[in-house]
């Protein structure tokens, strides 16, 4: 058990359970709110799917540059694979991330993710992500450079058109709803660039009402192991 410590605010402090999903791999889990980071069926299978697989994947093709923006850093497991499929793939990735309540690098230490990568200094990579400072860009290897903002969303304010592809990778909305009104995708929106992406794990019908209202496009996909669907937004 631990309780988040860091030196970036990261009040109201809760409690931090560390726990093994279906495929082996660490996620954190809140019990004041009862909310894991991951699903519990597989964290790191579940990021896989949504987000560098509905995500990433979808938009890379004849690419050698994109701009992704993360709404909730949060373990940085996103961040992590994402980089190293840009590697992998030789595409420059420029990765901004909100996240108003970081995790101490104790808490990062002990998570477990990398073995499941196939990537043998990924640990070391991992670790880099949540060493680097906040507030500037910071380069991890020659295709991925990372910034990390200790801010809400509420209070961000993105470049319009900047940005290919949007993570919204929030807790759920019956924890946060305040994450997943329509001026918060609004935001998004204009933060996109045209035919930019936003994907997400959540289909309730609020967000997807939200979504719309915003102007997005929306696409319902298969989900990862323990969930009907994901949604995929697409601003035209």
């Amino acid at each position: 058990m631990f309780t988040t410590n860091n030196d970036v605010e990261t009040t109201p402090r809760y409690t931090l359970e560390l726990k093994v999903t279906g495929d082996g791999s660490h996620t954190l889990f809140i019990p004041e709110l009862n909310e894991h980071y991951h699903s519990h069926y597989g964290a790191v299978t579940e990021s896989l799917h949504v987000f560098t697989g509905a995500g990433y994947d979808h938009i890379k093709a004849g690419k050698d540059h994109i701009n992704i923006l993360e709404i909730g850093f949060g373990t940085g497991l996103n961040a992590l694979l994402t980089s190293l499929y840009a590697e992998k793939d030789n595409v420059h990735v420029h990765y901004s991330a909100i996240e108003p309540y970081p995790l101490s690098i104790a808490i990062c230490q002990d998570l477990q993710f990398p073995p499941f990568t196939g990537t043998p200094d990924s640990q070391k990579r991992f670790l880099l992500l949540h060493e680097s400072p906040w507030g500037e860009w910071c380069p991890i290897d020659d295709f991925f450079a990372l910034k990390k903002m200790d801010q809400t969303v509420q209070l961000y304010n993105p470049e319009s058109g900047f940005f290919d592809l949007v993570y919204f990778d929030a807790f759920g909305p019956e924890v946060q709803p305040e994450m997943w009104t329509a001026e918060i995708f609004y935001k998004m929106y204009r933060a996109l660039k045209p035919g930019g992406t936003l994907v997400t794990y959540s289909t309730k019908g609020q967000v997807k009402r939200n979504l719309k209202e915003t102007g997005f496009g929306l696409e319902k996909l298969p989900g990862p192991p323990g969930k009907r669907e994901i949604m995929r937004a697409v601003k035209p």
